[in-house]
């Protein structure tokens, strides 16, 4: 973390280039949350930079501003005394101001934005609330969720329905209109507009200042939208008005109403900003001064275009754009060799790393396109619009330092919470300081306080104090030491700052690896381009772990961001929606590619965004244009953005598309149609291009310089007492600085690790070549085992086991078919050793967590006793639930052996959710399975792959096997092509996880590998024995005892002994009913994984998830009991109904929380040409701190649901409410959360299945909180009586399981289980309080 004011520059030599001055300034300003800086082009072409702290209310009002007054009152000629700071500054000497602004993002992190109220069609007032229905940290029993942007609610009256789908009696009876995507849309019902003037009259009467409006289907036709929007517009008491038509023309309405409420929400701080902004200079700024902010896609926008949706992103954009052009420029298109060139050109594509005070970024550029993403999720906010793909992980130079634990417990934990620049780290001299990154560099001599600004302490003239750092590293040691006397392998202030630097540069490694390795990319064909205040401190490091070989300084890194924004584009996008699929031909429609219409639409859409940027007072000569078409496969909801090749005259969209779907996802959907989704244009006009360089390109190597001076630092090998420090100021083009050494650049500090040597390049930015770490010494395996782990390495081996099984699971994600896989994510993947023990599971489905272990160690088993073995080359496959250590028949398990020098040395492992697998229902979930065989196909143990090829005959054999049984109605797979290819995709998802692990085994050595996965596990142990000790200590009892029922009355009983000495428990189950003649039998794997969920939610701190959790744990479960059914039982509920109630039981046991909804909501539905299938979210418990929240899915589910028009586009249902069901919380001192309506009506034929729990038994509340309301399924059906005027709906109770056909005219009504409350009930009010923070009163349903 460099900090750095302008009294430190003073004698800083602006940098000349050979661009002459136009005779203004030019500001380039990047305000980030901890920094502000600043980048000016002076009058006469010279460069000068500052950097200032972006908040310091005792000097300066606004950080920008300021910034402009010390440039204008060093550098121009004009009297001093008009820029001080009580005066407006004058703005005739500014020609331009470009700003990246954090204005937006803190608004939305700290959710201060604007008084506004959220708009849309009745029936979806809280699918913003609800969102994809998971929680964002399965562990976490309060499933909190970011707070809304919006304070009220108003539910309009209208409704459209794509004719696609609609019944052919209602074509007659509503208007049908086509739509902009070319769909025929039926106006079903139309908004009352006075109606709707009197809500808004309300949400005035409230204070509400802004409007979101987003209803269903306004991206297809948006008059509905465009009708309230002139209404309060009319109105004239609304700041700011936002259609979502016209903030993102996109598909998905949660995206899109997420994406509306920001600019709602954030566009008018962005407004009060400006205004005060511009209040710091005279009344002439906007006239003679270009003011231009940048966009979170990479281009700049005027003050007056510029939405809060677009700015999330605005700061680190301009890094990328920096990095971008300075390693790529524009002028020069020519190849090279190598970045040591001199050219300044490079060939390899740049990985970006911006480490700021507070979180470190990193993204990628080839050189040819920006990578651009249309939908991330920021501050638990969906945005939807284009974005450059930035990845944001928070570790910084600010990132607080924790030691947690002890013993074979104790990890280094850095970040996420930041000291930030008040009080800062403790090196800062603020009272209340925190130790942070920044300290550990200060403690170890890599940043050197002679070299830092002297600004702290009480007047703002003390230097950083080292002695304040060391002394906070010494107490924590020693603190550490006092509860763990045992030797930690961290014996001094050194080892352990070296050791969180260590664990820091993994956490920053981790989203390197995920952004080019799950893409297709290799890492090691990337330079790593560092930029930030404290970026280049850890650069070199970085690389050496990464396997890296380039590391490129700026020589403006420490203030990139604002410079990138002085090189930005000028850029203006327009988008269409779109519906048609792409044809056969070449790109200028002969023959069909893009269709006639499709041309017509792009060309309109050029031309409408040419003309924005010459309305800007741009050339129409300066503007190039960009053409994208949104593509996707039928069938699947991944959408990829191509652009326009302008490469090849003969190439076209569709080989482009199946290009970079190859790439991407490792295969191409052979013989599918190719939707367009989108039409998109960007218009282009190129900003600055970089200086030339001042010197000849062809770079003379000069002889080794003389150190301007030396410190004592510490390196990867220990203390160096005599390491060169260099003035950047001092180095020449042609000087090379080997490691182990420091450049001082003005802002920034570069460390040179050992075996690194830096070039000076002819700009003066630094060329490094990366050599490889100081050889390690071997690792004594029976040496270490007894001395035990090295807390450091612990802590990183803990992070490299679930970053690679985190990225197993995004190549599943990413080369999946299926939706449960794609995009409901139904699917976990885990590592294990060669015995089969589980080592690291990402947190994916909790159900799955301990089940997997179990599928493992039988198939090791399995193939060792038959004779056959399992060869290199080998991959297999099981489902068997009560024999293999599966879940239920749809969770498919790959496992593939890992192989080293010809021997089993782990296993890696998938295990996903197939749609359908045969069975006597569509989707292998039947409400009325009395066995096994009628739940679809059973393996026992198969190799999927043998010795390398793919055995798709046998495998098909086996998922159309329940066809040939002779059991009526049960047939074989439903859709064996989704389950051919989802299967390769686990397989795939396997042979990233080898890959990986193969290179964490070159990197450290088998034996150290795989030491520290038995550590792993004993962490967990560790960790969940002191859990159990502790709550004998806090009981005063070692017993614990909790009985829990199904629906039916099955009790669920479990005893707990614990041994108060050894931490170890009996989980005894008896007492448990019998196994029951219908499917809600829970296997004996199912039962482990509950467990398992359980206790690692019950430890406070974040351990790793593995087998070790269950070592201290012994089970008893009576055999031939729900908990332990006969091989031939039915369990396909026991998988989501009884799982839950087992969590319920544990959770009780401990008393930890009120019960959550305890139910999965399995509904399904289909017909011969379709089957859909998904899980409905409901209420959590409350716990003693908290409130349950609603809407969520809990416990032993994660699962996504279908956005409400992605749903409605592709299936003929129509979505009718999805709501949170308000009331359905147990009341208590903190209320339970609420469950969710989910209200559907076909629109043909289909046949629904209902798989459901507590809809007879209430979600129980604890220490006096009240229960939870239990669930309905409810059948709405017209009376029929119509001829005497009845039109009412006759309501039936469907109960918790059913499978019946239903027609157009019914409904199916799903109100789903609260969860209950804590504590007892205090107070009684007709309003209704909000786990989302909303009071709700009984009209909550029109206004909020």
């Amino acid at each position: 973390m460099t900090l750095i004011a302008a009294s430190a520059l003073d004698d800083v030599e602006p940098q000349i280039n050979t661009s002459d001055g136009d005779g203004k300034f030019h500001f380039a300003i990047d305000r980030g949350g901890t920094f502000t800086d600043v980048f000016c082009r002076l009058p006469d072409g010279s460069e000068v930079v500052r950097k200032l702290l972006s908040e310091d209310p005792a000097h300066y009002p606004d950080a920008p501003t300021e910034g402009i007054r010390r440039v204008l009152q060093e550098f121009s000629p004009k009297d001093k005394a008009l820029y001080v700071r009580s005066t407006k500054l004058p703005t005739h000497e500014i020609g331009s101001i470009r700003m990246g602004t954090t204005v937006a993002t803190n608004a939305l992190l700290e959710r201060n934005g604007e008084a506004m109220a959220w708009i849309t069609t009745k029936g979806f007032g809280d699918v913003l609330q609800i969102g994809t229905q998971a929680r964002p940290n399965i562990f976490d029993l309060t499933c909190v969720k970011p707070s809304l942007l919006h304070q009220r609610i108003v539910e309009i009256k209208e409704r459209l329905v794509l004719q696609q789908f609609a019944p052919e009696e209602w074509q007659k009876l509503y208007p049908s209109v086509v739509g902009v995507t070319g769909e025929s849309v039926l106006v079903v019902q139309s908004p009352d507009l006075d109606q709707v003037r009197k809500d808004l009259e309300r949400l005035k009467e409230n204070g509400i200042t802004a409007l979101a409006i987003c209803l269903l289907h306004a991206y297809v036709y948006p008059e509905h939208e465009i009708q309230i929007g002139i209404l309060a517009r009319e109105m004239g008491c609304f700041t700011q008005i936002s259609l979502s038509h016209e903030v993102m023309p996109m598909v998905k309405l949660v995206s899109r109403g997420h994406t509306t409420s920001a600019a709602a929400y954030l566009t008018p701080k962005i407004t009060q900003y400006v205004a005060s902004f511009v209040q710091g200079f005279d009344d002439k700024l906007l006239e003679n001064t270009w003011l231009q902010f940048m966009k979170s896609d990479g281009g700049l926008a005027p003050v007056n275009d510029f939405g809060g949706h677009q700015a999330i992103l605005s700061g680190p954009a301009g890094g990328v754009v920096g990095y971008g052009k300075t390693i790529f420029p524009p002028s020069s298109k020519k190849d090279a060799s190598s970045l040591s060139s001199g050219s300044g050109i490079n060939p390899m594509p740049v990985i970006g790393f911006d480490m700021g005070g507070t979180s470190t970024d990193v993204s990628r550029y080839d050189g040819k396109h920006w990578e651009h993403v249309l939908e991330t999720v920021t501050a638990g906010i969906a945005i939807q619009a284009p974005q450059l793909d930035i990845q944001t992980v928070a570790a910084g130079g600010g990132s607080r330092l924790f030691w947690r634990g002890s013993g074979l417990e104790s990890l280094l934990v850095v970040g996420p919470e930041s000291a930030r620049a008040f009080p800062g780290p403790v090196c800062y001299r603020h009272e209340g300081g925190q130790l942070a990154v920044t300290d550990a560099n200060v403690v170890l001599g890599r940043c050197i306080p002679k070299y830092f600004p002297s600004i702290f302490g009480p007047n703002e003239d003390e230097p950083l104090n080292v002695d304040a750092a060391r002394a906070a590293f010494q107490a924590l040691l020693d603190e550490h030491n006092a509860l763990s006397p045992a030797e930690s392998g961290i014996d001094s202030v050194e080892a352990l700052a070296y050791g969180f630097l260590q664990v820091a540069n993994e956490a920053m490694c981790r989203p390197i690896r995920n952004l080019t390795q799950m893409k297709g990319h290799d890492l090691a064909k990337h330079v790593l381009a560092c930029f930030g205040g404290a970026g280049p401190q850890h650069a070199c490091a970085m690389a050496q772990r990464l396997g890296m070989k380039k590391v490129f300084v700026h020589r403006y890194s420490g203030i990139l961001s604002a410079y990138g924004l002085a090189l930005a584009d000028a850029v203006h996008e327009t988008q269409e929606p779109t519906a048609e699929i792409l044809g056969p031909g070449n790109k200028n429609g002969g023959g069909g590619e893009v269709s006639a219409d499709g041309i017509g639409r792009l060309s309109h859409l050029e031309q409408t965004a040419r003309q924005a940027l010459i309305d800007q007072g741009y050339g129409a000569d300066r503007i190039h244009v960009e053409r994208f078409l949104n593509l996707r496969y039928d069938g699947t909801d991944t959408s990829i953005m191509i652009p326009e090749n302008q490469t090849s005259p003969t190439a076209t969209f569709a080989q482009d598309f199946e290009a970079v779907y190859q790439r991407e996802y490792g295969f191409t959907l052979k013989g599918r149609d190719i939707w367009v989704d989108d039409y998109r244009v960007r218009a282009v006009v190129p900003g600055p291009i970089p200086p030339e360089p001042i010197i000849s390109e062809n770079v003379t190597p000069l002889p080794p310089l003389v150190p301007d001076d030396t410190t004592r630092a510490y390196f990867e090998t220990g203390w160096y007492d005599e390491v060169p420090v260099y003035k950047m100021e001092n180095l020449k083009p042609g000087h090379v600085v080997a490691g182990p050494s420091i450049i001082v650049q003005p802002i920034s500090t570069v460390v040179l690790e050992l075996n690194c040597h830096a070039l000076v390049n002819d700009k003066c930015d630094l060329d490094i070549t990366v050599g490889k770490t100081v050889d390690s010494v071997p690792f004594p395996a029976d040496i270490a085992a007894a001395a035990g782990p090295d807390p450091v390495q612990l802590s990183i081996f803990a992070h490299r086991y679930m970053g690679i099984a985190e990225q197993m699971g995004r190549t599943l994600q990413r080369t999946a078919i299926s939706v449960n896989m794609k995009e409901r994510l139904d699917f976990s993947c885990a590592l294990f050793t060669k015995n089969g023990g589980l080592v690291a599971n990402a947190p994916h489905i909790p159900v799955h967590l301990g089940a997997m272990e179990r599928a493992v160690c039988y198939q090791v088993e399995y193939w060792s006793e038959n004779g056959e073995g399992i060869q290199e080359g080998d991959v297999l496959v099981s489902n068997h639930p009560q024999l293999a250590g599966g879940s239920h028949l749809p969770d498919i398990t790959v496992i593939t052996p890992v192989f080293y020098e010809g021997e089993i040395i782990f296993f890696v492992a998938s295990r996903g959710h197939h749609a359908d697998i045969g069975g006597i229902a569509p989707g292998s979930m039947p409400p009325y399975s009395q066995k096994l065989q009628d739940e679809g196909a059973m393996i026992v143990a198969f190799k999927l792959v043998r010795q390398g090829v793919f055995q798709e005959a046998g495998i098909t054999e086996l998922l159309q096997s329940p066809g040939k049984l002779g059991i009526p109605g049960n047939v074989g797979t439903r859709n064996l092509r989704d389950n051919l290819s989802d299967l390769r995709a686990q397989v795939a998802a396997n042979t990233a996880g080898i890959r990986l692990l193969l290179e964490l085994v070159q990197e450290y050595g088998l034996q150290q590998v795989q030491q520290y996965m038995v550590w792993i596990q004993q962490t967990a142990e560790t960790a969940v024995r002191r859990l159990l000790k502790e709550f004998v200590l806090k009981q005063g009892s070692n017993t614990a005892h909790a009985i829990d029922y199904m629906d039916d009355g099955s009790p669920i009983e479990l005893t707990i002994t614990i041994d108060p000495d050894t931490g170890s428990a009996t989980f005894d189950f008896t007492g448990t009913g019998p196994q029951v003649l219908s499917n809600h039998n829970a296997p004996p794997a199912v039962t482990y994984s509950a467990v398992i969920y359980a206790l690692r939610c019950l430890v406070a701190q974040d351990i790793p998830l593995n087998q070790g959790c269950l070592a201290p744990i012994e089970f008893i479960l009576p055999k031939y009991s729900l908990l332990h059914p006969s091989k031939d039982a039915g369990v396909v509920g026991g998988n989501v109904l009884t799982s839950q109630r087992i969590v319920d039981v544990v959770l009780r046991a401990f008393e930890a929380c009120a019960a959550s909804q305890g139910c999965m909501n399995n509904l399904s539905f289909g017909n011969d040409e379709f089957g859909y299938y998904e899980t409905i979210a409901g209420g959590a418990g409350a716990g003693p701190t908290w409130d349950g929240t609603s809407g969520v899915h809990t416990h032993c589910t994660n699962t996504r649901i279908t956005d409400p028009e992605i749903l409605e586009r592709r299936y003929p249902v129509m979505l009718h409410e999805f709501s949170i069901r308000h009331g359905s919380g147990g009341r208590g001192l903190h209320a339970g959360g609420d469950g969710v309506v989910r209200e559907l009506e076909p629109l043909c034929p289909l046949t629904v299945s209902l798989l459901t729990e507590r809809r007879t038994l209430r979600p129980y509340g604890m220490h006096g909180g009240e229960s939870g309301a239990s669930g309905r399924n409810l059948l709405l059906r017209p009376s029929g009586d119509t001829d005497n005027g009845d039109d009412t709906n006759i309501v039936v109770n469907m109960g918790g399981r059913c499978s019946r056909p239903m027609k157009v005219g019914e409904r199916l009504r799903i109100e789903t289980p609260g969860g209950g409350g804590y504590g007892p009930f205090e107070s009684d009010t007709n309003e209704m309080r909000d786990t989302a923070g909303l009071v709700r009163t009984p009209d909550m349903r029109k206004t909020c």
